[in-house]
């Protein structure tokens, strides 16, 4: 263990571990966020070349204070990724309200109570879903309805989770300083397309379920030496961060890992970005409490995560993806309580929650099951929980 893993190390150890493997800052703690039997292909279509002055635009420090970061002026988030609505819908899909009615997607989860979306952006995808043209389109429709909009930078042409975090094709052979440049690159011209059709996101995520870095193997966080990969990673998060504050200087920069219940994953990750001076405004979690023994359990680990969170690095924290299975007889209640438990964070810092692809029926994309919708279109039980709390906040 060299001097600086040991250094980023000794608080998390007092919590149960950290760089899992018996301590090896080689094996972060991490387990996989959901089951995904499949993943889509999709889209195409960079965005075109914006030429923008990045790195001398965030000058701030490397973490910005809670006070800053909250979203409490718009109220708690009750949020949903609908990043497949559009292949959904070329599928065919519909959409019903609990009575049956037919009704457009955007304006059924606002009926349901969701007040902002989530939108996953993807480099170079192989169709058309997930790249700048369909990630625009989404966001003019969730701009029509007044929701919020958080954007989600993988920083790959397809999935990145904890156990992938693959570079987009056209990446694979830039050195690390190339790298950084695209990054910031990607982000500042995205965001720019957005920017230029008047809509601007509150949130932008730097990576996706980064457990163990992004962008592999030149991010991968647990690669040895930790002193050069830990900062590797912290640095390319920093060049995502500043692009954002580039274009958009008010909104906040959430960095998203999964397994909100692995307090151990979480110190590792987050005290090696301190470290090293990688920056971020939010800590996002990802939870699918079901894919645990104890769904309780589970939840109860993740507040105490959460409010840990809040103490230690002193930011504001959001669930930016939960989801248990369409037909799980407690799927209300597991929602309510996650819910419950991020409005319970100390000192109100839990921002809000987001279900993870809540209108994707039960198989969808080759077997995805955690959806919100039943075989008949209609929003399952766990809508419900989001209805709810959306009631009492009128």
């Amino acid at each position: 263990m060299n001097k600086v893993y040991f250094a980023v190390c000794l608080g998390a150890l007092i919590l149960g571990g950290c760089g899992g493997g018996g301590g090896s800052d080689s094996n972060p703690p991490k387990s996989s966020a959901r089951s995904s039997s499949s993943s889509p292909v999709v889209s195409s279509a960079p965005a075109s070349s914006v030429s923008s002055s990045i790195s001398s635009s965030a000058s701030s420090s490397a973490v910005s204070s809670s006070s800053s970061s909250q979203s409490s002026v718009a109220g708690f988030v009750l949020g949903a990724d609908l990043s497949w609505v559009t292949e959904l819908e070329a599928a065919g899909k519909k959409f019903y309200t609990s009575a049956g009615t037919e009704t457009e997607a955007f304006q059924l989860m606002s009926d349901l109570g969701m007040n902002a979306v989530r939108f996953r952006v993807w480099v170079n995808p192989a169709n058309s879903y997930n790249n700048i043209g369909d990630v625009l389109a989404k966001s003019k429709r969730a701009k029509e309805k007044g929701q919020r909009i958080l954007i989600d930078f993988h920083y790959s042409d397809s999935w990145a989770d904890p156990g992938k975090q693959t570079k987009p094709a056209a990446w694979t052979s830039l050195s690390l300083a190339d790298l950084k440049t695209a990054v910031g690159t990607h982000t500042a011209d995205v965001l720019a397309v957005l920017k230029a059709e008047g809509i601007e996101p509150e949130w932008v995520q730097v990576g996706n379920e980064t457990n163990d870095g992004m962008l592999w193997d030149d991010g991968k966080a647990s690669a040895s030496p930790f002193s050069t990969y830990m900062k590797n990673y912290a640095d390319l998060t920093t060049a995502g961060y500043n692009a954002v504050k580039a274009v958009f200087p008010n909104a906040k920069v959430i960095v998203h890992l999964a397994n909100c219940h692995r307090n151990d994953t979480f110190r590792w990750i987050f005290d090696g970005l301190r470290t090293f001076g990688g920056k971020f405004d939010i800590i996002g979690a990802s939870s699918y409490p079901t894919h645990e023994t104890s769904w309780s359990a589970t939840t109860a680990l993740c507040l105490a995560n959460l409010d840990d969170m809040v103490d230690r690095y002193d930011v504001p924290v959001m669930l930016t993806e939960v989801g248990v299975p369409w037909d799980h007889p407690e799927a209300k209640a597991i929602m309510a309580d996650l819910i419950s438990k991020t409005k319970a964070v100390k000192d109100g810092q839990g921002l809000g929650v987001f279900y993870w692809e809540p209108l994707a029926p039960p198989g969808w994309n080759g077997g995805y099951t955690m959806g919100a919708t039943n075989n008949q279109g209609r929003p399952t039980a766990a809508m419900a929980a989001f209805t709810e709390a959306a009631a009492t906040q009128k």
